[in-house]
């Protein structure tokens, strides 16, 4: 089989993605290959130069990996964002990102369903997120209540800082936890504020300690 271009299989790595995410290839100073998905388009052209307030442009500039949320001063559209920069023989030769769609747009509640209406929950209040009996069930410090959304779309939905995947049913907030235990076969237990106690699976687990720097 004859070698892909480089724009061939980028086409093809953002086939797998075209629903939800967009892809974007920069040098240190432009774009040079983009590709947007259905559900959000930044409508950046190859040529167009790499703006100072994107993530591409910190990742460059810091020479690392960046992951955050971008408000609609940049681009015009709010959006969730990990930035890539590569290197070849040692030099810094450019940035790949992908574009995630802002579910909130900026906001910082969790609107959830309790059993008079709706709640407003700021994040900085949600201990956890659980995935119980086929619902997704949002624990704060004060109310525990429902909400439409699956883990899946959290991920893209609450800021990255303090929020964390740690398990196929449960995200927690960092900011709760009161303490980390060691359990079976390299995994842990965290026990939260409000005295629950939460596993961190085998999948998770080197990725939740290498975030959380233990």
């Amino acid at each position: 089989m004859e070698m892909l271009s480089v724009d061939a299989l980028l086409d093809v790595i953002g086939e797998l993605f075209s629903d939800e995410i967009s892809i974007a290839v920069s040098n240190t100073e432009e774009y040079v290959y983009y590709r947007p998905s259905k559900r959000i388009d930044l409508k950046i052209r190859p040529g167009d130069p790499v703006r100072e307030g994107t993530i591409a442009y910190k990742a460059i500039r810091e020479k690392q990996k960046v992951s955050e949320f971008i408000n609609r001063d940049v681009f015009g559209v709010p959006y969730h964002g990990m930035a890539v920069p590569f290197q070849q023989d040692g030099k810094l030769e450019g940035c790949v990102t992908a574009i995630y769609p802002a579910y909130t747009e900026g906001k910082s509640v969790i609107t959830v369903k309790s059993q008079d209406g709706w709640v407003p929950v700021p994040f900085a209040k949600v201990q956890y997120i659980e995935v119980k009996d086929r619902k997704t069930l949002v624990v704060s410090d004060e109310i525990v209540g429902v909400h439409k959304n699956s883990l899946q779309s959290f991920e893209y939905l609450l800021p990255r800082d303090s929020f964390v995947r740690c398990h196929r049913s449960y995200i927690v907030n960092v900011n709760h936890i009161k303490e980390i235990y060691p359990d079976t076969h390299s995994t842990f237990v965290l026990s939260m504020e409000d005295g629950t106690r939460i596993p961190v699976s085998q999948s998770y687990s080197s990725y939740f300690r290498k975030l959380l720097g233990f």
